[in-house]
């Protein structure tokens, strides 16, 4: 048998019509990723190259299935139809035949069913599982250890209905002979569509044996609406979870953090209950993320301390030791080591050096209605209680803004910046204005 590495045809031309959407099905997310990514993520390495059958008019599928090879199929006439449209991809060694809309399969799954069919006893591999509820799955028909037939429920006999062992639709055999039997399906059944089931029959028909490995059915669950999205989610968090714990995170409620797919974390990192990883976040060692916060596109540097209540939004980068409070929401920012905005304040668009302290109450003002622009504070500063920062804006080392001030120009290194209104008092006018105001409500 040839040492080459197989092919692998992703069907993912459907609609969705049970999701209720306009997006194309492969694309709705699970852990921040579109269902295409995840299986693509698992096939990566296994085969010598992987091609997208995608529908008309689905150019945001297309992209993200880059840089694999896409083909379209224009008329949507079933499983074997949609495979039937890459053949002239298939190349010489073996073929693969996977969905978008499975794309809980791991990586080791897919491995194993390419090893069964390297095996050579059998001509064709398939995957099967046993759900819970095998409902109108088709069931897997085995005699001596090898698969005779798929029936489909609705023409299953009771005896076979009864069987567990369903079909996942997931299959593997040589590109020739794969070939030769899409060009041979037949759509005489009641949708009038041609079915890669078949090709099971086929191959039997010829002498061939047809083996099936079995898989967990969280991995093969197909996907085609809202409620069995969220349930794919569940099973994808479980794994992210575990991950994360087995890799030396420390989890007080596991069961209460949301992770996305990318999300890195060092060893030694706490999260405590109720945190929310968006795309794109890296958190470093001995850092600690604390409850309610949610994180996205950002870097949290080694030993930081976030939230409780801290929104991290993309672009920001946490240094070493630094410290983001309760209320606090940073933006395309980097915050230097062992600097801290503890609570209740907006930082965006800012760079903020080591040593630096934002008061409560700060904001960045770095958008003028028309273009953002930046804050550049340097190290060891102090910025009091309630300031108002309006960009483009520069705060040289040492400086110190007081609490309470508005400031539009640059602050040189060292020195003590004032951007308020000069406090005035009347004494004993509160008891007169008290009583002016008692006799106007009277009258």
């Amino acid at each position: 048998m040839s040492t080459a590495k197989p092919t692998a045809i992703i069907l993912a031309a459907g609609l969705g019509t049970r999701m209720k959407s306009a997006l194309p099905k492969a694309m709705h997310p699970i852990a921040g990723r579109p269902m295409i990514r995840h299986l693509l993520a698992s096939c990566d390495g296994l085969f010598d190259r992987i091609v997208v059958v995608a529908g008309p008019d689905m150019e945001v599928l297309e992209r993200a299935a880059a840089p694999h090879a896409t083909v379209i199929q224009h008329d949507r006439l079933g499983t074997g139809h949609a495979t039937l449209q890459a053949v002239e991809h298939f190349g010489t060694a073996d073929v693969a035949v996977l969905y978008a809309d499975n794309p809980l399969i791991r990586r080791e799954t897919i491995e194993a069913l390419l090893a069964r069919r390297r095996q050579g006893d059998a001509g064709l591999a398939l995957l099967a599982m046993r759900p819970p509820e095998a409902g109108k799955y088709g069931r897997v028909i085995e005699e001596g250890g090898y698969v005779t037939r798929i029936v489909e429920w609705a023409d299953a006999s009771e005896a076979e209905r009864a069987v567990g062992l369903c079909n996942a639709g997931v299959l593997c055999a040589s590109g020739e002979n794969l070939a030769r039997w899409l060009r041979a399906l037949k759509n005489d059944n009641s949708k009038g569509e041609y079915y890669l089931t078949d090709v099971v029959a086929m191959a039997v028909s010829e002498g061939l044996r047809a083996a099936a490995v079995e898989a967990d059915s969280n991995e093969l669950r197909g996907i085609n609406s809202r409620a069995e999205l969220a349930e794919a989610e569940a099973v994808v968090q479980w794994r992210l979870r575990r991950a994360a714990l087995d890799a030396g995170v420390t989890m007080t409620a596991p069961e209460t953090v949301f992770l996305c797919a990318d999300t890195v974390f060092h060893p030694d990192v706490t999260v405590a209950p109720h945190v929310v990883f968006g795309p794109g976040v890296t958190v470093q060692s001995n850092a600690e993320i604390r409850a309610f916060s949610h994180l996205e596109g950002c870097i949290v540097g080694k030993g930081a301390i976030v939230g409780p209540f801290a929104r991290l939004r993309p672009g920001t980068e946490l240094g070493e030791e630094s410290h983001v409070g309760n209320f606090v929401e940073l933006k395309a920012t980097k915050l230097g080591k062992k600097s801290k905005a503890n609570h209740l304040a907006y930082i965006g668009d800012a760079s903020i050096g080591a040593g630096t302290n934002i008061g409560a109450g700060t904001i960045t003002c770095n958008y003028d209605g028309y273009a953002k622009h930046r804050t550049e504070i340097g190290d060891n500063v102090f910025i009091g209680s309630d300031s108002i920062l309006v960009a483009p804006l520069s705060i040289g080392d040492g400086a110190l803004v007081t609490a309470g001030s508005v400031i539009t120009e640059n602050v040189a290194a060292d020195e003590m910046a004032f951007g308020r209104a000069r406090q005035t008092g009347k004494l004993g006018q509160a008891a007169a204005f008290r009583a002016k105001a008692q006799a106007k409500k009277k009258g």
